[in-house]
């Protein structure tokens, strides 16, 4: 039975169990009492325990059972959740996830069995209960002998009947040679086990990673059959000991118990006659070729095997990025499907049809062809649409920790957790808002003292807000702490080299504030594992840009700081402006345009050497895009200029045009493998009649 299909099912499953732990535990911390808790979190440990064991992960498998094993004792009313538990199943819940991380990285969970966690979760559990810890639990090491191996066999031993033939002891000869101990396995499930030959796999998969099965009773298709009671019996060759395997054994669940022992090979008896006419020598001769054969194949196996497993390299598992969708969508997306079909039978019957017929039917088809699209377009948008839940739930566990590791007392708010965003964003979205959530709590929030010095209250307030603003998504990260000092930041600015002392002397807040997003600009006065490590907020705001959204940040002194993500809410199709520029079209996201303008060029001013116009009491500069990129236009003066105002945020810009071509839905297509792209360019799309036209980053020209 191969499991590595369902590697992706496990990794989805465990990320969401895994959610599921660390909410439960979060609210047990605040509610010790509450028992719809408890039992969510037994849930979830027992399905992480099953998935695990299925998927041959004992490490894990074992760490959610002894976490089960609590919740049970809990449930029962053995025991109390005192706050030493809930600090022990955070770092259980971390060395999950620990697991995870490495099955993702190189598809096996690792070497690490954390015995330091299962033995303290057993000991609190014996304490509080009463009962007689576990002895505490060590890697188990190889052993130079076998001391099971010289016991004699007991009753249940079933391997003692398993008898073999000539051919199949030259195996055994070839295993003496090589010094392995001949191990028979005689093993018990439990009377209750539901899929039993599931188990009987189980045991296989931990067997192989310490010897070779070399005989199965019953045989191994009727194991895989579940053609058998409930135990099954193996002749075995080790290097390790009897203890090591049987405990390799026991540790799959539901195994009731497992009897190793030195097995004695005992030869099958000839036949004592024959029922056909053939004659009885033929027949031994013909019997003796076919368990050569066979002989010859189980030696070459078991080579093969060995031989695999030294050269066997583990491999990073393909885990794809996964949407789950609702069906009531798929059969939206089904129905436009077929009249998108029907659209083209449309157009492919009026083609070969009467010259009369295709003037006055070919509009109608074309327009029923455009709402069709149109209407998928959405669908498939929905589709793709995830809520920013996935991303910002796991959040709380990272500000309780932040907590305890900062000794400030916080709290984190958070709204609009089901509005969507394109799963593209929403992959990459998450390091900056952990970012910032991380220094609004080290570098945002005062001390604890100096809070109630202020008259503030002990407990700081960090909120995390998302919610929809037309075609985009604003999350809002903020916080009550002490705000940003601007004249420490100027002065910050001077040490570096960033600016001039003069300089400091004429900018505004606004423009101070923005020297926070510049390349390794940092205030922090020591670096610590939180932040401050030099890495300032430009890394924040690449990964912003890149996504074609932007990033601003308010602040007053001593009541706290915001910073606005504004993100679109799709990376895939837009709507645009289309304009020309000389022989040249262009796309701006209709999102960034605030109006349009015909700005008479005597209206154009002139304001440190930088063209600007007062457009109703508001002084906006102008970009002349012909200029920028490099574009040959009309060297006649006109008297009016096409200017498309766009905004960033509180800014904004007009964008000089030769032409308006007009409103158009496009599709977006990366360049950066094909061409050096300048950061002005967001990607291409391929209009109607073929040509190419750029998409403008209108975030980098503002």
């Amino acid at each position: 039975m191969d499991v590595s299909q369902y590697l992706e099912i496990f990794i989805d499953e465990t990320k969401e169990h895994l959610q599921t732990l660390s909410d439960q535990l979060m609210i047990l911390e605040q509610e010790p009492e509450n028992m719809d808790t408890i039992n969510e979190i037994f849930r979830a440990a027992h399905s992480l325990k099953g998935m695990a064991g299925t998927m041959g992960y004992k490490r894990m498998q074992r760490l959610t059972h002894d976490m089960e094993n609590v919740f049970q004792e809990i449930r029962s009313g053995n025991m109390k959740v005192q706050p030493e538990l809930i600090d022990v199943l955070f770092r259980g819940l971390d060395a999950l996830e620990a697991y995870l991380a490495e099955i993702l990285e190189s598809g096996n969970e690792g070497t690490e069995e954390n015995e330091e966690i299962i033995n303290t979760l057993n000991s609190i559990a014996a304490k509080a209960t009463g009962k007689e810890p576990p002895e505490p639990m060590k890697t188990a090491q190889p052993q130079e002998t076998a001391s099971a191996s010289t016991e004699e066999a007991p009753a249940e031993a079933k391997y003692t009947s398993i008898q073999i033939n000539d051919y199949e002891k030259n195996t055994f000869d070839k295993a003496v040679q090589q010094k392995e101990n001949i191990f028979g396995i005689t093993v018990y499930l439990q009377e209750t086990c539901i899929l039993k030959a599931a188990r009987a796999f189980l045991v296989f998969k931990a067997l192989e990673e310490h010897g070779e099965v070399i005989k199965a009773v019953p045989n191994v298709q009727d194991i895989e059959d579940e053609k058998f009671d409930f135990d099954f019996s193996l002749v075995y060759f080790t290097k390790d000991s009897a203890e090591t395997i049987k405990k390799a054994i026991e540790n799959v669940s539901e195994v009731k118990k497992a009897i190793v022992g030195a097995f004695m090979p005992e030869m099958e008896k000839s036949e004592e006659s024959e029922k056909h006419d053939t004659p009885k020598e033929v027949k031994k001769d013909e019997k003796a070729v076919n368990n050569a054969g066979a002989a010859q194949q189980t030696v070459k196996k078991a080579e093969n095997k060995k031989a695999a497993k030294k050269n066997t390299k583990t491999t990073k598992p393909t885990v794809g990025r996964t949407v789950r969708v609702d069906i009531e969508k798929l059969d939206v997306l089904m129905n436009l499907v077929s009249e998108l079909i029907i659209a083209k039978n449309g157009l492919v019957s009026m083609s070969s049809s009467d010259d009369s017929k295709k003037d006055s039917g070919f509009n109608e088809q074309i327009e029923y062809l455009e709402s069709v699209t149109t209407n998928l377009h959405e669908s498939v948008m929905k589709v793709r649409m995830v809520p920013i839940e996935s991303v910002v739930s796991r959040f709380p566990r990272m500000i309780r920790d932040l907590n305890k590791k900062l000794n400030k007392k916080m709290e984190l708010h958070m709204t609009g957790e089901e509005t969507e965003l394109d799963r593209t964003v929403i992959d990459e979205i998450g390091d900056p808002l952990q970012h910032l959530l991380r220094n609004a709590a080290d570098h945002g929030l005062e001390s604890n003292e100096e809070r109630l010095a202020l008259g503030k209250e002990e407990v700081g307030q960090i909120y995390l807000d998302a919610y929809q603003d037309g075609n985009n998504v604003n999350i809002v990260v903020r916080d009550d702490g002490a705000g940003i000092d601007v004249e420490k930041v100027k002065q910050k600015a001077i040490e570096k080299g960033n600016i001039t002392p003069e300089q400091a002397e004429i900018m505004t807040d606004k423009d101070v504030i923005d020297l926070l997003f510049k390349p390794s600009f940092s205030t922090a006065e020591k670096i610590t594992d939180v932040s401050g490590r030099g890495v300032g907020l430009d890394v924040v705001k690449t990964k912003i840009e890149g996504l074609g959204g932007n990033i601003e940040c308010k602040t007053v002194l001593g009541e706290g700081s915001s910073f606005i993500i504004r993100l679109p809410l799709t990376l895939a199709i837009i709507q645009a402006l289309m304009v020309e520029l000389g022989k040249e079209k262009y796309a701006i996201p209709l999102g960034s345009i605030q109006t349009i303008e015909d700005i008479p060029v005597s209206d154009v001013k002139h304001v440190q050497t930088k063209e600007v116009i007062n457009l109703r009491g508001t002084v906006i500069p102008l970009i002349r895009l012909d200029q920028i990129l490099d574009v040959e236009t009309n060297e006649e003066e006109p008297e009016s200029l096409t200017v498309v105002i766009v905004k960033k945020g509180d800014k904004q810009a007009g964008l000089v045009v030769d032409n308006l071509i007009g409103q158009q839905e496009i599709v977006i297509k990366s360049i950066g493998d094909y061409i050096n792209c300048s950061k002005l360019i967001g990607g291409a799309t391929i209009l109607g009649d073929g040509e190419i036209a750029l998409i403008l980053e209108v975030n980098t020209l503002v």
